[in-house]
């Protein structure tokens, strides 16, 4: 399972100029679900993101996590963070997970985040055409893996 962790002042997604959801600040997670991917790799990944200490402290250090502000968290599946481009120009998404197990993973993923403490997860619509709107507070970005390739 695969994310892109962004900290925002605010995001905002749209399907069909329809709003379907919105958060203040807190984090854009871009989510990822990969064909041999489990509970474990989600489990895994709620926990890491919503114990991320990357938010400011009284020292204006990166110390503190959405847990700890109770911060807003909008999840977007993603299944693109599975394009393989090594060969060729034409990602091929042979490693995402098919539609019904991702389905399943990512509504697993929202719950996990809610049981961890986030105050409010947002979701956009699975398997949509999706408009995402956002600004990136820092800017902050982090990229996670369950399976820890980078």
């Amino acid at each position: 399972m695969r994310a892109v962790v962004q900290r925002v002042s605010e995001a905002r997604v749209s399907v069909s100029a329809r709003s379907v959801g919105e958060i203040g600040k807190g984090l854009l997670v871009f989510l990822g679900v990969g064909g041999d991917d489990n509970e474990g790799d989600a489990d895994y990944l709620a926990e890491k993101i919503a114990g991320l200490r990357i938010f400011a402290d009284d020292q204006d250090k990166m110390n503190r996590s959405a847990a700890d502000l109770h911060a807003e968290v909008m999840v977007i599946s993603q299944f693109t963070l599975y394009g393989d481009v090594r060969r060729g120009k034409r990602p091929s998404f042979s490693d995402a997970a098919p539609p019904e197990s991702a389905r399943a993973l990512y509504e697993y993923f929202v719950r996990r985040l809610s049981a961890l403490g986030v105050s409010k997860v947002a979701t956009g619509e699975f398997q949509a055409m999706m408009d995402v709107s956002l600004v990136n507070a820092g800017p902050v970005t982090i990229l996670l893996d369950s399976r820890k390739t980078f």
